[in-house]
């Protein structure tokens, strides 16, 4: 992570604007304030991600609240091709008025979305992609268009995590890899805070998840492990629905 970020600090003297990629299930948990700080005060544009997983309320939020901060932020999946040439017409807009070729530079962190977006943006599969965190290793450029370069960044996570509810909103939508969290106890944080935000709610809990799907071993040994790794699994293919899990207005998440 170090080492990536040191080389975007690098390529930055170089960038013109930044596209910050966020989840926008997780708008404030999903961001690294470093990446903040390495952009400086160059043009930004957010691009959150993944809204089709997003509660639409909170996403519209979170958009007055990046507009309101003077960042230009879009909704976007990256599946939907014309929300896709939103995202291109926002970063050639703010390119505009320099002289020869223009840079952008693709910033996030692990599994944010960022490859995907890239992708769909050249219309060609340009950027790594996979659902696990860690996969662009690289700094790639591309031609977004005859006046401006893209380049491509590795994800990289804030050194220090800044809450255990942000620890465990990283984990469920896939910006840490599987082996540095226990699934269980992801699960159960997740469960915990949507109980206490929706009593009602139609949200199995872990066990119920198990059994409905059949996780037991011989002898009737329910096999929580892989029962958990399954159910973050269906939250991020959306089978709960569309849950974001912080707003602008979250004490919990500041």
């Amino acid at each position: 992570m170090a080492k990536a970020a040191g080389r975007i600090r690098e390529y930055l003297r170089a960038v013109d604007v930044v596209l910050e990629v966020v989840d926008a299930r997780i708008a404030r948990s999903g961001r690294n304030p470093l990446l903040g700080k390495l952009a400086g005060k160059r043009r930004r544009v957010v691009a959150l991600e993944r809204e089709d997983l997003a509660d639409p309320k909170t996403t519209r939020q979170w958009l007055s609240f990046f507009r309101d901060a003077g960042t230009e932020a879009l909704a976007v999946d990256g599946r939907a091709a014309r929300k896709v040439a939103d995202v291109a017409t926002a970063v050639t807009r703010s390119c505009a008025g320099g002289r020869g070729i223009a840079r952008a530079m693709v910033v996030g962190i692990p599994n944010s979305g960022k490859s995907t977006l890239v992708n769909a943006l050249l219309r060609r599969a340009a950027a790594k992609t996979e659902d696990r965190a860690g996969i662009t290793r690289d700094l790639q450029w591309f031609r977004l268009s005859p006046n401006v370069e893209l380049m491509d960044t590795p994800g990289v996570l804030p050194v220090k995590t800044p809450s255990e509810a942000a620890r465990w909103k990283l984990a469920i939508c896939g910006a840490v890899p599987s082996n540095r969290y226990d699934p269980q106890e992801v699960t159960a944080a997740f469960y915990g805070w949507l109980l206490a935000r929706s009593p009602r709610t139609q949200v199995p809990d872990l066990q119920a998840y198990a059994a409905r799907r059949g996780f037991v071993r011989r002898g009737g040994e329910v096999d929580y492990h892989n029962a958990a790794r399954s159910y973050i699994r269906a939250f991020n293919e959306g089978v709960f629905g569309r849950i974001s899990l912080e707003s602008p207005d979250d004490a919990e998440a500041a």
